[in-house]
């Protein structure tokens, strides 16, 4: 395997969602349901979600995997979730009437969320918790 550009290796692709109007607090729940997930199966997850931003990262993983067949020509049904990460994008500051003519802040945050698919076999659970032992 070899490293292309940005850091990314051959059987890798990723996508972007920028400007997402949820925190990132929020956002990372719904990431860490799907982290480490064969992409069906996050699918799955991802589609009986109570959650409202879990669509955004639907589409997301969604656009993922279109990049994946597309772009780099790997199959579908043998990709999983290597990485999945949110942070902080700008925030909307507003103002709202308080009493006795003060003004209370009023702050809309927005996100950004990267994901990146990885075709092979993906890793259980317990084989990085005896990785993680070993180190």
């Amino acid at each position: 395997m070899t490293t292309t550009r940005y850091g990314i290796k051959d059987n890798q692709v990723r996508a972007f969602n920028k400007l997402i109007r949820v925190s990132h607090q929020k956002l990372n729940l719904v990431c860490a349901m799907v982290r480490g997930m064969p992409v069906d199966r996050a699918i799955d997850v991802l589609k009986f979600s109570k959650k409202r931003v879990s669509g955004e990262v639907l589409k997301t993983l969604l656009s993922a995997v279109a990049n994946a067949e597309h772009n780099k020509n790997l199959p579908a049904d043998s990709l999983f979730i290597k990485e999945i990460w949110c942070g902080k994008a700008l925030t909307m500051k507003r103002i709202m009437a308080g009493p006795r003519g003060s003004a209370r802040p009023i702050l809309k945050p927005f996100s950004n969320l990267t994901i990146v698919l990885e075709s092979g076999v993906a890793p259980t659970k317990k084989a990085a918790k005896k990785e993680a032992k070993s180190k």
